[in-house]
Order: C-alpha cells, then sequence, then structure tokens
C-alpha cells in the first residue's frame, strides 16, 4: 500500500522542523548542561500553534489531527527530544482537560494552556506501581465540596514548574473502576515537589515526585465523567491519552542519520 504525506501534513512538518532547526537545536546542548527548563522558547513554539494541536479550536486549539502531532513532535524532537517531549505532555494534559472537563474547565484553563502561559504536567506514575493505571494508591476521597488527596507520584515532568497538574487518583475501590482525574492548580496550598530528579541528559525539562498529604482540595476540579459526581472515569481517561504517539525516538533518528550524512560529506 502506497503512503505519503499530503500538502498540509508537509506544511505542518516543515513548519515544525524549521523551528527546531532555528530556536531550538543551536541552544539543545546548553540547556542540558545547565539545566535550563525553555520556557520562552515553547512559547514561541505556542504562537505558531503547537502549544494546543489537537484542541478544540474554541478555545485557541489548532483543532490536528493526532497524526498531525506526531509530526510536529518528531519534527521538535529533531532539535531536542527532551523539549519535544515535554510539549507532547502538555498537549496530552491539555486535551484531557478538553476531552472530559466541562465547559467551564474547558474555558477557563484551555485558552490559556494553548498559549503555553499555563503549562501543564501528567501525573499517573507513582513510586510502587510505575505507570500502571489500575495499580495507582494516590487516594482522594470526597469531603463536602473538596476532596481530601493523600499520595505521590514519581517522574513528573515539569513538577514545580508547572502551573495545572492533571492527576489520576482513586476515589473508589481497586482496579481501574475506582480511579478518578483531577485538576490541579500548582498553587494550591500543601503541595510538595521532591528534588530535580538526577538524569543522564533529558535536563533541559524537570522532573520531580510530587505529593500531598492529607490536604483538602475543591471538588470542582474534576476531570471525569462515569458518575454523576464526576469521579471513577479516570481509567478512561488514562487509556484514551494512549492514543498519543511517543515520536521523539524517530526524531532522535532522524537527527543521528543527518549528522552521519554530513559528517561523511565534510570527509568527502
Amino acid at each position: 500500500m502506497h503512503f505519503a504525506l499530503n500538502e498540509d501534513q508537509i506544511a505542518v512538518r516543515d513548519m515544525a522542523r524549521e523551528f527546531a532547526a532555528e530556536k531550538i537545536a543551536p541552544h539543545a546542548v546548553r540547556w542540558d548542561e545547565e539545566k535550563h527548563f525553555p520556557v520562552d522558547v515553547m512559547r514561541e513554539a505556542a504562537k505558531l500553534g503547537m502549544g494546543g494541536v489537537y484542541i478544540r479550536d474554541d478555545v485557541g486549539g489548532s483543532a490536528l489531527t493526532r497524526f498531525d502531532a506526531a509530526l510536529i513532535f518528531e519534527a521538535l524532537a529533531q532539535g531536542c527530544p527532551t523539549v519535544s517531549a515535554f510539549i507532547s505532555i502538555h498537549n496530552m494534559a491539555s486535551w484531557m482537560i478538553d476531552a472530559y472537563g466541562n465547559d467551564t474547565q474547558r474555558q477557563k484553563w484551555l485558552p490559556k494552556l494553548c498559549t503555553m502561559e499555563l503549562l501543564a504536567s501528567y501525573c499517573l506514575t507513582e513510586p510502587g506501581s510505575g505507570s500502571d493505571a489500575a495499580a495507582l494508591r494516590t487516594r482522594a476521597v470526597r469531603d463536602g465540596d473538596h476532596y481530601v488527596l493523600n499520595g505521590q507520584k514519581q517522574f513528573i515532568s515539569g513538577a514545580g514548574k508547572g502551573d495545572l497538574y492533571v492527576v489520576m487518583v482513586r476515589t473508589g475501590a481497586d482496579g481501574p473502576g475506582g480511579i478518578s482525574t483531577l485538576v490541579i492548580e500548582g498553587d494550591t496550598p500543601g503541595l510538595s515537589f521532591g528534588a530535580n530528579e538526577r538524569k543522564m541528559g533529558w535536563n533541559a525539562q524537570p522532573t520531580r515526585a510530587f505529593w500531598k498529604a492529607a490536604r483538602r482540595i475543591p471538588g470542582a476540579a474534576v476531570s471525569s465523567r462515569r458518575h454523576g459526581d464526576g469521579t471513577g472515569g479516570g481509567a478512561d481517561v488514562c487509556v484514551a491519552r494512549g492514543g498519543s504517539a511517543r515520536p521523539q525516538g524517530r526524531g532522535c533518528d532522524h537527527a543521528v542519520r543527518d549528522g552521519q550524512a554530513l559528517w561523511h560529506r565534510c570527509r568527502l
């Protein structure tokens, strides 16, 4: 079967490639060495529509497809896979609000997420269960109009620098049916973050543990629709977000091959 990109897809890919070559690649080594999180450059990317690639356009998104997103993130990864990965995570967390949040939540947060004025982190991984959504143990208990949240997340990209945390929590019994998704604002009292992890590379974004110990958060910050009270659909959200490709590896592969080709040309 023959497959080829159409004109629009080529234009999207080339736009991202040019941005990566001009704005990201020349600084990637320094950013990694200095552990610099290039928020200003990511906001420039957002001006080109990369802050909300597959977010609906009524809140400022680009309303493109997941395939378009894969082309964009693969192209950005040729400049720096770390930066590309964070932008893809930000898109994924924003999409969860777009797809599963109510209209108040969408209008409150998504316009600024699409411009990356606000930064979003996706919080699933835990010390004891990894990224197994059905086995997570962070618990949120309803208390009137609030939740009492208790638990820890691990290896969270953007933690400590983000404005919104899309957090998978257990509100019911064991297994996938007892999971809900909360959207927690970064200035919520009681949030704590660990030290920036020591990593071999991947230093142009912060990666920290994130936890909250028995503190109350507003119950309105729920992004889920399984039950009438907005709980129990978090596992559905986790599974649905899985449609987002992780193209950074292909971007790195392209960058390596381009570098090899340049090296060979210089030798000749």
